[in-house]
């Protein structure tokens, strides 16, 4: 009897699906054929062997009942020949059924093919579930050289693992053939060929720039159990930090689509995050700022364990001085404790108490940092802060308990310019107008004056919404930047006459000239004043006094000719400027005897 056709047998299964492209697959032909089968059919759950031989064996895998011959199965598959196989109650031979067979039906029936001496084709789906079945079935050389473990076992060898795509599908192929394909090593030397080729192909951060798409899109279609095989991996291959975020931060992009509202039920988004981070590099040039705050975000989301929380905000702590006031703005999730609690304080629009974490592990760390006498962006995150404290501060439920605890988290010398912190107090202000006298005083307490600029200043000592001894204040600090401001020129302009002494010496003498003329005018203005004071109280003595008003009228004659007389002398230069000022303070006390 003579075997059928090889296309009409590989037409006829399902072991040729899937495998479009030739290099994907390869025609497997056993050594001895034997031909005891004329064709297959298959209805519903019953597969047949259709042949003139009587079949003597029924062996049910899943769903699917197999009724096939004895012999071709036991002279290839070690665990059926070992097997004291019972009489069936019905006629039909033997009832066998493996229960949890690797690749289920389908595979049994790629297998029941090989054993009949049929040609099959392997390819990157069918080779990790054949491989394990043939394992199952012990289908070892004992029982007929060349037989399905060899052959299956130098496919993957061959040709599977030195193909990148071809590995990347057999990976997600061992999803269910678990606990097979980890005792056959099957996963393991996938991942050892992915993380390699994955290692090589990323040697220098400038290669991630232009190429990381074409492994990271793979990588990151792998379930996650499998993803943290090939991370793991790649780490140990010595792979740099900075593309192993950047693979993470792209899976996480995949499988965290950033939803803030999630129905019951995300047990396996919890996974992922909680995976995710433990996979972090420890490196700060790992992953981005922003990025850590993302996942901060959504293990609040997804109610992830204290624990990951706590570590998530230790790590945003560290790289503080990255980070973006908005992107600080962690909403305020509802969950069951927050239900219980209807104080308006407990419903703040943003959680301010994380962000406080985050400031106290900031606080840890610099502290640590300055042991090891390494600088820290202490500036730059009293600017992230105060930005942050301006954004809050519109919320009608925060209380000012919690914004001046945060305000003063930072120490005092954090702060070189207090204009921020002005504008969120100020920020704060306006969006409680019922804030009582006191509460607006303990507020102003929280910023130095004399470390506002002078348009804030300027700003400040204009806002009726800030306590009038905090106007003062501000004030008293406008004047003394303002007088500063002043006695810096001076000097300066000193420097400058005295560096330019040598070449232009009648400048610094115009200069001291000035100065003179300057204090004189001070000097008779001074007089001046005096004597129209005296005149004044001449007059309200003698105002009840007809005859004496052409005495006053001639007095005050004088002094305004007197007057005329000392601005025509300081024009006329130093000669006039000499004039005796006892004279004419002589004169002046003389005019009240006036007739």
């Amino acid at each position: 009897m003579s075997s059928p056709p090889a296309a009409q047998l590989q037409s006829s299964g399902s072991d040729s699906e899937g495998s479009g492209q030739a290099c994907e697959q390869s025609i497997v032909i056993p050594n001895r054929f034997i031909t005891i089968a004329d064709s297959f059919e298959k209805k519903e759950h019953s597969w047949f062997v259709t042949s003139q031989i009587p079949t003597d064996l029924s062996i049910q895998v899943q769903d699917v009942t197999f009724t096939v011959h004895k012999y071709p199965l036991m002279s290839k598959c070690g665990y059926i020949a070992r097997l004291e196989l019972q009489p069936s109650i019905s006629n039909l031979g033997y009832d066998l059924k493996l229960e949890n067979f690797p690749g289920g039906s389908e595979t049994f029936e790629i297998i029941l093919k090989f054993c009949y001496g049929l040609p099959i084709a392997f390819n990157p789906n069918n080779i990790a579930p054949l491989r394990c079945a043939s394992e199952f079935l012990d289908m070892s050389e004992e029982y007929e050289d060349g037989n399905l473990i060899s052959k299956t076992e130098a496919f993957l060898t061959l040709v599977i693992l030195s193909s990148w795509k071809e590995t990347i599908t057999v990976f997600k192929s061992c999803k269910n053939l678990s606990p097979w394909a980890e005792n056959l090593q099957i996963v393991r030397r996938c991942c050892d060929s992915i993380a390699w080729k994955a290692a090589r192909e990323n040697s220098t951060t400038e290669d991630i720039a232009d190429r990381q798409g074409w492994w990271f899109d793979d990588v990151a279609t792998l379930g996650i159990d499998h993803f943290m095989r090939i991370i793991t991996t790649i780490k140990v291959k010595g792979t740099k930090p900075e593309i192993i975020g950047k693979c993470i931060m792209h899976y996480a992009k995949k499988w965290l689509p950033g939803k803030e509202e999630v129905s019951v039920g995300q047990k396996e988004q919890r996974t992922i995050i909680e995976n995710l981070v433990n996979l972090l590099p420890h490196q700060d040039e790992g992953v981005s700022c922003k990025f850590f705050l993302q996942m901060l975000k959504m293990a609040m989301v997804y109610n992830a364990s204290p624990a990951l929380i706590s570590e998530l905000e230790k790590r945003v702590g560290m790289m503080l001085e990255d980070a973006n006031a908005n992107d600080l703005l962690i909403p305020n999730y509802k969950n069951e404790d927050h239900a219980k609690l209807n104080s308006p304080e407990h419903n703040t629009m943003h959680n301010i108490d994380v962000v406080q974490r985050i400031m106290d592990y900031f606080l840890m760390h610099e502290q640590q940092q300055q042991q090891k006498q390494q600088n820290i962006g202490k500036t730059n995150v009293s600017k992230i802060l105060d930005n942050y404290l301006a954004e809050v501060a519109r919320d009608p439920n925060l209380s000012i308990t919690k914004f001046q605890v945060l305000a003063e988290s930072l120490p005092e010398n954090a702060r070189t310019c207090h204009d921020g912190l002005y504008r969120a107090i100020d920020t704060y202000l306006k969006s409680h107008p019922s804030l009582s006298e006191h509460d607006r005083r303990r507020l102003c307490k929280l910023m130095n004056c004399e470390k506002l600029s002078l348009d804030a200043c300027t700003h400040a000592a204009q806002n009726d919404r800030l306590p009038l001894r905090t106007v003062v204040q501000v004030l008293f600090s406008e004047q003394v930047k303002m007088r500063t401001a002043m006695e810096e020129k001076e000097p300066a302009l000193q420097c400058d006459n005295s560096e330019q002494g040598d070449t232009q010496p009648s400048t610094s003498i115009e200069i001291k000239n000035l100065r003179e003329e300057l204090e004189n005018v001070k000097t008779r203005m001074a007089e001046l004043q005096k004597d129209y004071s005296e005149l004044q109280r001449e007059y309200e003595k003698l105002s009840n006094k007809h005859k004496i008003v052409s005495s006053w009228s001639l007095g005050w004659r004088k002094i305004k000719n007197s007057f005329h007389s000392k601005a025509d002398a300081a024009e006329t230069g130093n000669g006039r400027q000499t004039f005796n000022s006892t004279s004419r303070r002589t004169s002046f006390r003389r005019r009240p005897s006036l007739p």
